[in-house]
């Protein structure tokens, strides 16, 4: 069956996968999404019995409709080999009575490899397949995981550039200095004087801005995008979810249709969505655990119905969720609404106008299979140190937030389902907030420095990413204020 994809904005903006993958956002704002989410056409039996790169294939095959057999399975070689450090791709590791689903085995030790892995071969498969031929330049915002992920990805890719903005102080010294270390001559590092927040709302102007879009055509480029907001970075994502289901159907830890709970660490919501449409194809899924930090909008639209970003950004220690306005939940607010693209450009409206929206009572009950919580900052600490002390396995601190929900869950619903626990980042990433929850600390050391120390207490030996960046010079030193966003992306391409 062929897949069309839709704005959720506008139902006569259409698109095939590979034109969605190429434009990224929807000319007139919204995100595009299938017209139908596909079912899984393989037994889950038959999937346990598979590699992460069949897997891969037997999901992404029904979305990206069309992609040939051979340059879908080509993209899928391309992307999950040796650049990731278990041949497994995502481990899965039982801890506590959970199952944590690390994603962060992979070239920068966050779960964004995943999906950033595979996203550039999409895209120039795509731009062959529908003859562009401008250079393709990915313009995304960064709260601090995606945009290493994209620029690893992107560098040095003929036909392409990347751009990245991320808030200068918003994020970990490990995850700058990944950013501002990365080789490539078609790679552009911009830290700005605001939040992530300021940082996306400014990318999203840019693509929407026709005068600097007209001005891009003519000097030979084309804007994309690397954020959750392009489905080439959604679909990836929906894979391991289901490759977790498989494992566990293989180890016998489950049986063959019976449901799981999902727990994900979520900011922008793009990650929780795909397991979404995980379950949307038929994975035997319960609830969905959305678990966000002290900046928790999410929990309150979860609470409410209302969704309402007037309030203080928190900067935590899990700055990849610092997020006030979640772009992905744009896609499930369409499908609740029962794909009404017109009620959905009113609540996006209200979003941009006032900040706020508030869904009826029809919609709320569409939220049903989700469960929203939060952790605060010393319930993230301490479910570092508790798991660490209690079991010997060490998490960072968004994976923390994630388990700290989870057992809220369980406590408030008694619910023992079997639950897959989504650790979306390496604990060397964080690792001065996770030192300082186990008590180990030293305040005279660096975070590199302290990789060290957290190697010799955890045993988890220090990843390649680390090692790269401890002598690595600096390469990207600009900065900028919010409203100089789109001079600096002239500067830099020229035009």
């Amino acid at each position: 069956m062929s897949i069309t994809y839709v704005s959720t904005r506008d139902k006569n903006n259409t698109a095939t996968a590979s034109q969605a993958v190429l434009q990224g956002l929807a000319k007139d704002g919204g995100l595009y999404v299938p017209t139908a989410v596909p079912a899984l056409d393989v037994p889950l039996s038959d999937l346990s019995q598979m590699d992460y790169r069949q897997i891969a294939y037997e999901v992404m095959k029904l979305f990206l409709t069309d992609y040939t057999e051979e340059e879908l399975k080509g993209c899928i070689a391309a992307a999950y080999d040796d650049k990731f450090d278990t041949p497994e791709i995502a481990e899965l590791k039982e801890a506590d009575g959970a199952y944590y689903l690390e994603l962060f085995h992979g070239r920068t030790i966050a779960f964004k490899d995943m999906a950033l892995s595979i996203l550039p071969h999409l895209m120039i498969t795509a731009a062959r397949k529908n003859a562009i031929k401008d250079d393709i330049v990915i313009l995304t915002a960064t709260s601090g995981d995606t945009g290493k992920a994209a620029l690893a990805g992107f560098a040095d890719v003929a036909g392409t550039k990347i751009i990245v903005f991320y808030p200068k102080d918003g994020v970990s010294d490990i995850q700058k200095r990944q950013m501002v270390t990365q080789k490539g001559d078609n790679t552009f590092v911009v830290g700005i004087d605001g939040n992530f927040d300021q940082a996306q709302t400014g990318v999203k102007q840019m693509f929407n801005d026709a005068a600097l879009n007209e001005a891009m055509s003519r000097a030979g480029y084309r804007f994309s995008s690397a954020n959750s907001i392009n489905i080439g970075r959604l679909v990836p994502q929906i894979v391991y979810y289901v490759a977790s289901y498989a494992r566990l159907l293989k180890d016998g830890k489950i049986t063959d249709g019976q449901a799981i709970n999902i727990t994900v660490p979520t900011g922008n919501f793009g990650n929780i969505l795909a397991a979404y449409y995980a379950k949307e194809m038929g994975l035997p899924v319960h609830k969905l655990i959305c678990a966000s930090n002290e900046n928790k909008v999410l929990f309150d639209f979860f609470s409410s119905g209302t969704y309402d970003k007037n309030r203080d950004f928190i900067l935590t220690s899990s700055p990849s969720m610092d997020i006030l306005i979640s772009s992905n939940l744009e896609r499930l607010i369409y499908r609740i609404c029962g794909n009404d693209d017109k009620k959905n450009a009113e609540l996006m409206g209200a979003l941009s106008a006032g900040g706020k929206y508030e869904i009826s009572d029809s919609m709320k009950q569409g939220l049903s299979d989700f469960y929203g919580g939060f952790a605060t900052e010393e319930e993230t600490s301490a479910e570092i140190a508790r798991l660490f002390d209690q079991t010997g396995y060490i998490i960072d601190t968004h994976t923390a937030v994630a388990s700290a929900v989870y057992g809220k869950y369980r406590k408030d619903t008694g619910d023992d389902t079997p639950t897959v626990i989504a650790s979306t980042a390496s604990p060397y990433k964080f690792t001065r907030s996770v030192m300082r929850a186990i008590g180990k600390d030293d305040a005279n050391k660096s975070d590199l420095e302290l990789t060290d120390d957290l190697c010799a207490v955890s045993g988890v030996a220090i990843p390649p990413a680390i090692d790269e960046i401890k002598n690595a010079p600096v390469r990207h030193t600009t900065t900028c204020a919010v409203d100089e966003m789109q001079d600096t992306v002239k500067n830099f391409l020229g035009i």
